[in-house]
């Protein structure tokens, strides 16, 4: 696998997008979504979709849907494993003249790329999976308490009254 090959990957031909559109299902199978919980610093994908309508306008295209999935993830606090739900929505435009995606001079509203005539629905599934999840993620009912230090043995408490002599 080369580093331009995404983890999930289902390519679409946008010729082949009918006028009156498509509904278009990508759900990650087992390997796949082990490949994405190892990069995406997850313990487990239960399951992945992505659920799209494309449609075809002239030489660009649009997809529209929503990617599901239900991760388990490490909770930041107790480091206790737990499930996570991520659902976020997806509209997204194409053409085929659209800067590069590493092009940091194309403006923020400028469409995605067709290349080589496709879009890739699954990278699109695996990119919007990695936006939505949480990136300090909490077990539910989990809770930091923090107990400090009483001035008394605090290091910097004799600078402190120093200080306070001083002025």
């Amino acid at each position: 696998m080369t580093p331009e090959t995404p983890l999930l990957s289902r390519p679409l031909v946008v010729d082949d997008i009918p006028e009156k559109g498509a509904t278009v299902e990508v759900a990650a199978d087992a390997d796949e979504r082990a490949l994405l919980a190892k990069a995406f610093g997850l313990v487990e994908i239960k399951a992945l979709t992505g659920r799209f309508e494309v449609k075809r306008k002239g030489r660009e295209a649009v997809a529209k849907g929503e990617v599901t999935a239900t991760v388990v993830q490490t909770c930041v606090v107790t480091l206790d494993p737990f499930d996570a739900e991520v659902k976020e929505a997806v509209d997204l435009r194409f053409a085929p003249d659209a800067p590069a995606l590493d092009d940091d001079t194309a403006p923020p509203d400028a469409p995605d790329p067709i290349v080589d005539g496709r879009i890739d629905l699954g990278a699109i599934t695996a990119e919007f999976l990695a936006l939505g999840l949480d990136p300090y993620p909490k077990k539910p009912g989990a809770s930091f308490s923090f107990e400090g230090e009483d001035d008394k043995e605090n290091p910097f408490a004799a600078l402190a009254a120093l200080k306070r002599d001083e002025g």
